[in-house]
Order: structure tokens, then C-alpha cells, then sequence
């Protein structure tokens, strides 16, 4: 019984195995017929009934924000297949209008990026925006493809996003994964209160994805960034932004922020390196950032810049506007971040107060700089970008006897931090040279500086020997944001008139001829600089010398008008030791057998002119300050700290100088074979006549003039003679035709009158006579004066 019961289960067993055997047989041919179908179908181009199998479930649907979206399964039906899948994003309830899309593609390959510029076998394209939203870029989305390993972000510039997935066969190489996410702040692309800057990444141009325009910039209000920035930026771009600032210089930096366009082409270091930034269409062929300097695309361009890393400049344009453009190729790899730039100005713009020619050259004048009513004038190191090989000229001219002062309140040198082209093993790529000259002059030069080896030199002054100063800057290599040298140039115009001829190698040394200038007027320097250009322990020193020919003058006259030196603190009570103090003064000398005589020394102010009259045919005047209160006191100081008259006189005409003492004696005008020629043989309309009679110590003196005839018009103005005592300023007697009658019975001149009281010494008295006639009629002026000298008689006949 057992054995009958253990045989019928198995029997059973049996049947169930075969059973299933043929079920399974059954459904792999129907499988396979389906399948042979399917093929059919595609070859025909005709439809596919969806199967449960489907990539329906996976692909071509509008999913949920937050859900992972993954390439679907692969498939017997989908394996070496095409395959296209897109997915749009439900909008979440209670979200702000104002939001955007992160997506965070975690894995990715799809297609071949070949030649850098289409994708093979497949791509990937994101939409971002449609027909209702401000922009979107569903004309051209261009393509992305290749293999991302790393994580990488695309975050949309609107609410619509829509993600395309393509390949032409399908395997277990192709693949996708990616996440998505709803933001409202995005704080690397807003910046902080992006409410109070509506603005701040531009004004969309209406109908583009990525034209901007950008007004009145200044410190952070404008973000000039890639689309999608701070995530990678989609394909096929061409953007434009115009950039405009109230200021110049126009300003284009980076600021903390990584610059990526067209940096990798792939994520393998070994195959794709990093791209270093760089710029031109050779360096950067598919995607690139361009910068014009101007308005529009027309405008000169600084520099087609591509690459990957810390922008290490800054870009400077010559005005007020900027025009930038960006392109990206139609296909790219998902990768680069793109770029986010920072709008401003150059600080500190300085337009100098001349006329300027070119792109940086400059004429300054004295007269321009007038109209400013500034006293110094100011011109900039070029702070904006120039092409390599650029030159700039700043000509400072100033009118007739002015010189020219230059110096540089700041100045620094650095090394060349941006530059267009690069100069390798060569000194001086940039130079500042300052000429002597109204043009570059090699053997003129003043001073270079190099930005490799110079020292920079602030406040120092360099002055010109002329009416111009030629100052020259050249680069070799160009930079985008401004001059390795840094300066501020400072200039001003001083008047270097001089009244004599000067003297070389002197501060400020004159020597007046006779035979050029008979007479005239002497100042103290009118070029203020000289109280500047000398030691504060050295006094200034400025020395005046009048050289006679006795063949011309014998004499020579100084007048002083006014003197205005001002007190020193050392120094405030009258001063009574002109000679010995150490004060502001003007000493006047001559030179006796090689020893100095002195004549006269003022140091303070004079109420009346004062004449000073040399006993020999030169004399000299120097005017001594104080080098430690000069600069203080002088240094552009407007008065003049003396005014005074010179004037050669005594021709040979007039005869000798020197007359007595002795008892009598006369004094015949003209001096017999004289004719009273100058060396250049001109006549002289007027001629003057200084004689010193001295009178012995305790004597009167009786003076008589007679024959004295005063040219043809008979009036004082035309000639005169005046008889001055020593020590007064005013003349004692006074003779000429009006009053010539009277000549001949002069009253006595008294030893007391003449000075004998206080003469001490018993020495000679000096009386002089000064003769002032018409010339221009020899023969016309004559006079005979007769003096006598007198003693007092003693009372007591006895005593004779």
C-alpha cells in the first residue's frame, strides 16, 4: 500500500515538471514573436503598441520638484535602441512666483563630444523658459554631452525648465541621474538685499535669453554674470552687456570669484588639463568673454579671454562705457561655472587742465592751468588699459622766462601686474622719463624710472632750465587695468625773468654790463623756487654784480626803493647790527685792491629810497635769507622782497670822480677832449654826472658856479645841478636855469653843516655834485664850478 501511494506522487511530480516545462516554452516563442514584430514595426515606421514594460514609466512626463530622475532601465527593448526622454517640473503650491531651479546631475554620459564643437551619439539639452516667461533660450539650447563623474550644478534663470535626453543607442555606457530643487535666494547670484537692487544684474533686453543693460554702476549694484550663474552656463550662448558708470574710468573686476569659461572640455586632468586664462581668438576658440572699450561691438577690443582660475586683473576702459560679450558653442561638455563680474570706477579721476590729443597725450599749459585759477596743476599715471607698445607724452609748457617744476606727491613702483603681451628677460618693459626739452631729446633727460630696477622718488623736484617739460611714458607690453607705475604728477609754472644776464651753475647769480643795460630796475628773484631748492642749514644767496668798462661809466648808482623781509621767530626786535646779525638782509660792497668795502646793509624796512653810489666803476648787491624759514616764509610768496634802481653813470665826459681836497679848485663840464660816446657808439639822450669833492677836516666851503648853460629848453627838467651833503638825502642847493643867477653867490657850506662835529678822525669830508643834462646837443650844456675852502679866523689879530 505504501509503495502504491509513493509511486502515484511521483507520478504527479512528473506531470507538474512537464507542465511547467511547456508553459515556459510557450511564453518565450510568444515573447519572441512579439519582439520579431516590434522590429517589424520600427523598420515600416510604424507605431509600437506600449507594452508594460515601457519606458513610458521613466521617461516623457512632467515630474515633481524634489523626485530623483534617473535614465531608465535598459531593456531588451530599449538596448542598442534611440532613446529620447524629456521631463518638465510641476509647479509646488505656496512656492513665490520669483523662484528658480536648481539641478544637481549626479552622474552623466550621454554622447561624444568630438572636435569641440557637436556631440556624437547623443546629447543632453535644457530649456530654460518658454514664450510666457521674461527670457528663454528655447530657440537654441544647444547641447551638452560627454562624461560627468562630479556632481554638477545647473540653476535656471526662470520657473520653466525643461530637461531633453537624447542618444542614438542606447546602452549600459549611456546614462543620466539628477535631482532638482526649488530656491528662492540664490546669494551668489542676487548679493545681499537683492530688494533694494532691482537692477543689479542688468535690465533684460526684451526677447533675449542673456542681453543686458547696466546703468550708472558703482559699488556692488551691478553683477555682470554668465546665465546660470553660479552654476554651469548652458550652450549656444551670445550675450551682450552694456556697461555704463557715472564716472570714468570704467571698471570691470572679479572679486572672490572663480572664473571658468571654457576651462575644461572634459573632467580627466590628463586628457582635458586646465585651461590657464588667457586671451585671443587663437587661445580661446569656442567659448570667450570679449571686452570692448566703447559702446558697442565696434569699439576697440581689450582682450578675448577664456580659461579657468582667479582672474588676476582688473579691466579699465578709457570712459564711462563698456561693451561685453560672451559666446559658448553650440555643444560643450557640462562643466564651467562661467564668470561674475563687479562694475565700477577707477577712484580718483583727474582730468588735467590742458588739451589732450590721442589716446594719452597731453599739452599743458601755463595758460590753461591760469583759466583753472589752481595754482598747481595735476596730471595721473595711465590708469586705464592700453595696447602694448603705447606711448604717452605729457608736454608742460609754460610762456616766455617761465620754467617748468614737476614732482610726484605719490609715486610707486610695481612690478607689471596685468600685462597684454609679456616681455621676458628684458629690464624697462615700462618707463617714465622726464626730458629737459619740449620734445623726447636723448641728451636732455632728467631723471628715468623703469619698473624693474628705479626707485621710486616722491617729492622731489625737478625743474626745467626752460619754457618746456617733455615727460614720456612707454610700455612694451600693454596691461588691461593701468601703469606698473603709479603716480601723481604735480606741476606749476614759475617766473624765472631775470634782470641781468645769469649766472651758470648759480642759484641765482646775475652780472649786469654797462654796455647792455645802462640802468633799469633789480628785484629779488621772481622765481620763488630758489627759497625751496636749497639746504634748510644753508642760507640762500643771491648776488648782484654791475661791471663798468671806464670807457663808458665810471660810477654806478643803486637806488633802493623798498625792502620787505619778513620777522623770523629768532628774530623780532629792530635790527641795529646789520653786518653782524645773522638776519634776511641786503648788503651792498665794493671790491678795493681785493678786499671787500662795504657800502650799505639793510634788514629791515625803509621809509624813503636811499641812494648808494660806488667810488669805482663796479659795485656789488647780494641779497642773504635764512635757509631754515625760507621755503616757510617765501616759496610762492607774491611781494617782492626788494625793489631797486640801477644806473650807470659818469661818462668820460664828465671827466674824474674824485675831486680836492685842497684849498680851491674848479669843475669844467664837459671835460675837454671828451665827447661822452658809449662803447656802441649810440649818442645818449641824457647824460649824468656824480663827482665827490672832498673837504679838508674844519673847513667851510664857498662853492660858485658860473658860464653854466643847460641845453636849448631852458627848464630844470632838462638839466641841474645838485650839491648833496653826507648823510642827507635831500640836496643842499639845487641850480639849474630857472634859478641860475643865484649860483654865483651860494651860501657857505659850514664844517658843522658838512659833518665836522662827529668827524673824529679828521678825516676828509665828502661832498657831491651831481650834474643831470641834456645830451643830445653837444656843446649846448657847460657849467665852470669853483670851490673854495675856508678857516675860521682867530679874533686876536696877534695870533696871525
Amino acid at each position: 500500500m505504501t509503495s502504491s501511494i509513493f509511486s502515484y506522487s511521483k507520478l504527479w511530480l512528473k506531470i507538474l515538471l512537464l507542465g511547467l516545462i511547456f508553459t515556459l516554452v510557450q511564453t518565450s516563442t510568444q515573447l519572441d514573436e512579439h519582439e520579431k514584430q516590434s522590429i517589424e514595426k520600427r523598420a515600416a515606421g510604424l507605431p509600437i503598441a506600449p507594452t508594460s514594460d515601457s519606458n513610458d514609466d521613466h521617461c516623457n512626463k512632467t515630474v515633481d520638484i524634489y523626485v530623483d530622475i534617473q535614465s531608465p532601465p535598459l531593456t531588451r527593448y530599449n538596448r542598442n535602441r534611440p532613446l529620447t526622454c524629456w521631463y518638465r517640473f510641476k509647479s509646488i503650491r505656496g512656492i513665490p512666483k520669483e523662484w528658480v531651479l536648481r539641478l544637481t546631475f549626479k552622474k552623466f554620459k550621454v554622447g561624444t563630444l568630438v572636435n569641440s564643437t557637436h556631440c556624437d551619439g547623443g546629447y543632453l539639452q535644457i530649456v530654460d523658459g518658454n514664450s510666457k516667461t521674461d527670457v528663454s533660450n528655447r530657440r537654441e539650447p544647444g547641447m551638452f554631452c560627454g562624461e560627468a563623474e562630479q556632481p554638477q550644478t545647473f540653476i535656471s534663470e526662470t520657473s520653466y525648465v525643461k530637461v531633453v535626453f537624447h542618444t542614438d543607442n542606447f546602452t549600459d555606457q549611456t546614462y543620466f541621474a539628477f535631482d532638482s530643487k526649488a530656491e528662492t535666494e540664490v546669494y551668489l547670484r542676487y548679493g545681499q538685499h537683492p530688494e533694494l537692487y532691482p537692477n543689479r544684474r542688468g535690465e533684460i533686453v526684451q526677447g533675449s535669453y542673456c542681453e543686458r543693460e547696466f546703468r550708472d554702476c558703482r559699488l556692488q549694484t551691478c553683477y555682470v554674470q554668465s546665465p546660470a550663474y553660479p552654476g554651469i552656463y548652458p550652450r549656444a550662448l551670445k550675450c551682450r552687456y552694456r556697461l555704463h558708470t557715472r564716472q570714468p574710468f570704467i571698471k570691470l573686476y572679479l572679486q572672490n570669484e572663480q572664473f571658468a569659461v571654457d576651462g575644461q572640455r572634459c573632467e580627466n586632468l590628463i586628457t582635458c588639463p586646465m585651461k590657464e586664462i588667457g586671451s585671443g581668438p587663437e587661445h580661446c576658440p569656442y567659448d570667450w568673454l570679449a571686452v570692448h572699450d566703447g559702446r558697442d561691438e565696434n569699439s576697440p577690443i581689450i582682450g578675448q579671454f577664456c580659461g579657468m582660475g582667479k582672474f588676476p586683473f582688473s579691466i579699465i576702459g578709457t570712459s564711462q562705457h563698456m561693451y561685453v560679450e560672451f559666446v559658448s558653442s553650440q555643444a560643450g561638455p557640462l562643466l564651467n561655472t562661467g564668470f561674475h563680474f563687479n562694475v565700477g570706477n577707477w577712484p580718483g579721476h583727474v582730468e588735467p587742465a590742458g588739451v589732450k590729443k590721442g589716446a594719452c597725450d597731453w599739452i599743458l599749459s601755463s595758460n590753461a592751468l591760469k583759466q583753472t585759477s589752481a595754482s598747481e596743476g595735476i596730471f595721473l599715471s595711465v590708469s586705464h588699459w592700453y595696447p602694448p607698445n603705447t606711448i604717452c607724452n605729457y608736454h608742460i609748457q609754460g610762456v616766455k622766462n617761465e620754467i617748468v617744476r614737476l614732482y610726484f606727491p605719490s609715486f610707486r613702483i610695481n612690478r607689471i601686474e596685468a600685462p597684454i603681451v609679456r616681455v621676458e628677460g628684458r629690464d624697462c618693459a615700462e618707463s617714465l622719463t622726464i626730458y629737459d626739452s619740449d620734445r623726447a631729446d636723448p641728451s636732455r633727460v632728467i631723471k628715468t624710472f623703469c619698473d624693474t630696477f628705479s626707485k621710486p622718488m616722491e617729492k622731489v623736484d625737478f625743474v626745467s632750465t626752460g619754457r618746456s617739460m617733455f615727460v614720456r611714458f612707454v610700455s612694451k607690453t600693454g596691461s588691461y587695468s593701468g601703469s606698473s607705475l603709479y603716480y601723481w604728477g604735480h606741476y606749476d609754472f614759475f617766473n624765472n625773468t631775470k634782470f641781468g644776464a645769469a649766472l651758470e651753475n648759480t642759484l641765482c647769480d646775475e652780472i649786469f654790463y654797462a654796455w647792455e643795460h645802462p640802468k633799469g630796475i633789480l628785484r629779488s628773484p621772481l622765481n620763488t623756487l630758489i627759497y625751496k631748492q636749497i639746504a634748510p642749514n644753508s642760507d640762500i644767496r643771491c648776488q648782484y654784480k654791475f661791471v663798468n668798462d671806464k670807457r663808458a661809466f665810471s660810477r654806478v648808482v643803486i637806488e633802493m626803493i623798498s625792502i620787505a623781509f619778513k620777522e623770523t621767530p629768532i628774530n623780532v626786535s629792530p635790527c641795529t647790527r646789520c653786518h653782524e646779525e645773522h638776519v634776511d638782509k641786503i648788503i651792498i660792497w665794493e671790491e678795493k685792491n681785493k678786499t671787500q668795502h662795504r657800502l650799505a646793509c639793510f634788514c629791515d624796512n625803509i621809509p624813503r629810497p636811499v641812494r648808494i653810489i660806488s667810488s669805482d666803476k663796479e659795485m656789488n648787491l647780494e641779497m642773504m635769507v635764512l635757509g631754515q624759514y625760507a621755503t616757510q616764509h617765501y616759496f610762492k610768496y607774491s611781494k617782492t622782497l626788494f625793489t631797486a634802481n640801477y644806473e650807470f653813470l659818469h661818462p668820460p665826459i664828465c671827466g674824474g670822480i674824485n675831486l680836492g681836497p685842497k684849498s680851491d679848485g674848479e669843475l669844467v663840464f664837459p671835460h675837454t677832449n671828451a665827447f661822452g660816446l658809449p662803447l656802441d657808439g649810440t649818442s645818449q639822450k641824457t647824460v649824468k654826472c656824480i663827482w665827490e669833492l672832498k673837504v679838508s677836516s674844519q673847513r667851510d666851503l664857498f662853492i660858485s658856479i658860473d658860464k653854466a648853460k643847460f641845453g636849448i629848453y631852458g627848464s630844470c627838467e632838462v638839466g641841474k645841478i645838485e650839491i648833496y651833503i653826507a648823510g642827507r638825502l635831500e640836496p643842499r642847493f639845487v641850480i639849474c636855469p630857472e634859478n641860475a643867477t643865484q649860483a654865483k653867490e651860494l651860501p657857505i657850506l659850514s664844517a658843522a653843516e658838512l659833518g665836522a662835529i662827529d668827524n673824529f678822525n679828521n678825516e676828509a669830508l665828502p661832498v657831491f655834485i651831481q650834474y643831470t643834462g641834456d645830451n643830445r646837443f653837444p656843446g649846448k650844456s657847460a657849467f665852470r664850478l669853483v670851490w673854495t675852502e675856508l678857516f675860521h679866523l682867530p679874533r686876536n689879530t696877534d695870533k696871525l
